[in-house]
């Protein structure tokens, strides 16, 4: 028997361009407009109104979703996140003895 090897082994999952969170990003967002949609229509809003908001919705999250595929790649996001939560500088309000005389004492007790 032949079998074909998976070459992919390593590489993150891609789909027409999108690679790993943005796919869910994509799912969740066409998910979350499908179910919206149907509220509206079962609430009895006007049906073009209810296609128009489906349309004009799903066409902005698959814009948004691949300029932001292009603009941070694979692990953008998280690198932009993870910058978000890192703090601009550190302040130490002690003075310069102060903190020497602690790291002396730490030193002595080990």
């Amino acid at each position: 028997m032949e079998y074909s090897i998976n070459k992919g082994i390593g590489r993150p999952a891609e789909f027409k361009g999108l690679k790993s969170q943005y796919l869910f990003i994509f799912a969740g967002g066409l998910l979350s407009v499908f179910i919206i949609f149907v509220i509206m229509y079962m609430i009895g809003i006007d049906q073009m109104a209810c296609i128009g908001f489906g349309v004009v919705s799903a066409v902005t999250l698959v814009r948004a979703t691949f300029h932001l595929n292009e603009k941070y790649g694979e692990h953008g996001l998280m690198k932009l996140q993870a910058s978000k939560n890192h703090p601009d500088f550190i302040i130490n309000r002690r003075r310069i003895i102060q903190l020497i005389a602690r790291i002396k004492r730490k030193g002595g007790r080990a």
